[in-house]
């Protein structure tokens, strides 16, 4: 015997974002914190976009200006992400490496291309199945834990290599850049609601003409 559940939002009630009591939302505010109550994010999909664009437009210069100045014996030089990469690669750091790699250039790529993917699949471009949708915004959670790791990264290696006169760091203009990244794609995951990927999932497998092109 199938059982038909009904959802919260047909019949007008909303979880408090702040709090997560459910409430009428015709209430407007949750009678419990004061927060706004809303069925959904307004305008969700366009805020997302418009702050990952923004994140796409200063990646370029995070990774083409200098992040960090080393200063080595008297002698000062400039490196982007991928020099300073190399650099510690080559002086056999390889934890370092690995850290400047993944939290610098991975992380931030892989945030913008899983919010990229989750923005066509809400809108209707994309017809995932459950499991996949389920898997990709999983994903997308875990990697938004280390978002503060990447802000760091410039701190934790000026605070390592401070070795008094023999080698001073400090930080490049491309750290500004960088940090404009992090903090982007950071309002760009929360400003999307991922509620809409259901919403769009529910609609797609009740539309007869679209149900047969859910990917599997």
């Amino acid at each position: 015997m199938s059982v038909t559940h009904q959802r919260a939002a047909a019949v007008g009630l909303a979880g408090c974002h702040t709090c997560g009591k459910v409430s009428p939302v015709a209430l407007g505010r949750c009678p419990r914190c004061g927060s706004h109550l809303h069925l959904r994010k307004s305008h969700s999909i366009e805020r997302t976009v418009a702050f990952m664009l923004a994140a796409a437009a200063l990646y370029i210069p995070a990774n083409v200006l200098p992040m960090m100045t080393m200063v080595e014996l008297g002698e000062s030089t400039s490196n982007t992400i991928t020099g300073g990469i190399a650099y510690f690669w080559k002086g056999g750091a390889y934890p370092i490496a690995l850290v400047i790699l993944t939290a610098s250039i991975l992380i931030p790529l892989l945030k913008m291309v899983a919010l990229t993917w989750l923005c066509l699949a809400a809108t209707g471009k994309l017809h995932p199945s459950p499991a996949l949708l389920g898997r990709i915004y999983w994903v997308t959670e875990l990697m938004g834990r280390w978002s503060m790791v990447d802000i760091f990264v410039v701190g934790i290696l000026v605070a390592l290599v401070q070795v008094g006169n023999y080698m001073t760091v400090t930080p490049g203009p491309g750290a500004l850049a960088f940090a404009g990244v992090v903090v982007l794609t950071m309002f760009a995951a929360m400003s999307f609601d991922p509620r809409l990927l259901w919403d769009r999932l529910e609609a797609l497998q009740n539309d007869p003409a679209t149900s047969n092109h859910v990917e599997p």
